[in-house]
């Protein structure tokens, strides 16, 4: 199977070292020259997975004419809210047809559209797929088992990206909902930040435990309200990804969260972090969503209130606590 991998960040090298395990073959396309080259001269990318090596078989180009040229596949690991500029860019000169897994999380803040959304829109010749799960990147890269799911209306173009990812060490399952995954991978993150604040402010597993049981209620609503199926989120791309996200600071949403519990500001807290902290821009496409659908999301619209409102931490989380009591 041959790969192009569209990003060349963390998630992006991190996928190319599964798919090159895999047994196919892998070329990623970077918007900067120098991380190409560095891929290819050094068999690293210092930038975004420091102090592990790729294996050499891995390729690089800047051009995305010579990355995707003769691609059976692509992978889309660009971050979410760049997702609409980067395929805008490049579309004519990929491969008409060309399968496309979508490996990103999030929800685009002007649109309110999931990424395969904005897939289908710019390459609509295209078939489109998701990517979603428990899945940090330096564990994928370091080769340590992972479990994802890959997600589609296509059994048989799931199945090819199943083949291209899938070893002993990368376990892809198979889920015909793709809407329900990418609204897991997309909530996730927002709750994550949330956990993060709980935890920098000192209240406890028990209000961890609790506030991910209730995000995931949450999740459910809304992935419901957007026709996905509930069980979709007892699954990998659901509970999977979000206890791995709100357990430990290793999830960048987890961190930043951690950081305003203690004290930080936003911006402090996201001062000098290369990757992206998707949950950030996404709590606010989250919020308006859950308005638009009227649907109740207190959890994500409290984060969205302390992100991009002012609104204080310790008042945010006594509104909270103070809500009606109410059936489970």
């Amino acid at each position: 199977m041959r790969l192009v991998i569209i990003g060349a960040g963390a998630w992006g090298t991190a996928l190319a070292t599964a798919a090159r395990r895999a047994g196919s073959n892998v070329k990623l396309w970077a918007r900067d020259p120098e991380i190409a080259a560095t891929i290819n001269e050094r068999h690293q990318n210092p930038d975004y997975l420091p102090g592990l090596p790729l294996d050499p078989a891995i390729t690089a180009a800047a051009d995305i004419e010579a990355a995707a040229e003769s691609a059976d596949v692509a992978l889309l690991a660009v971050p979410a809210q760049f997702l609409r500029g980067v395929l805008s860019s490049i579309r004519c000169r990929l491969p008409p047809g060309l399968p496309v897994l979508h490996c990103a999380k999030g929800i685009e803040t002007d649109t309110l559209a999931r990424m395969s959304q904005i897939g289908a829109e710019l390459l609509p010749a295209s078939p489109h797929a998701v990517l979603s799960g428990p899945s940090f990147a330096t564990e994928v890269a370091r080769n340590l088992p992972t479990a994802v799911t890959i997600a589609g209306a296509d059994a048989g173009i799931v199945e090819r990206f199943m083949a291209a990812l899938g070893s002993s060490r990368f376990r892809p399952y198979l889920s015909p909902d793709p809407v329900g995954a990418e609204i897991g991978g997309a909530v996730k993150n927002v709750l994550a930040i949330a956990c993060g604040i709980v935890v920098g402010c000192g209240f406890g597993d028990n209000a961890r435990a609790a506030l991910i049981t209730r995000g995931l209620a949450e999740m459910i609503r809304l992935g419901i309200a957007q026709g996905a199926l509930a069980e979709t989120f007892r699954g990998l791309s659901g509970l999977g990804d979000l206890v791995l996200s709100c357990s430990t600071p290793q999830s960048r949403n987890h961190a930043l969260g951690l950081a305003l519990g203690r004290g930080q500001n936003l911006d402090a807290a996201l001062a000098g972090r290369r990757s992206v902290v998707e949950g950030v821009a996404t709590a606010s496409a989250i919020a308006e969503l859950a308005e638009r659908l009227g649907i109740e999301m207190p959890i994500c619209e409290a984060v969205d209130m302390v992100l991009h409102h002012g609104a204080p931490i310790d008042e945010t989380i006594d509104r909270l606590l103070r809500r009606p009591y109410r059936w489970e």
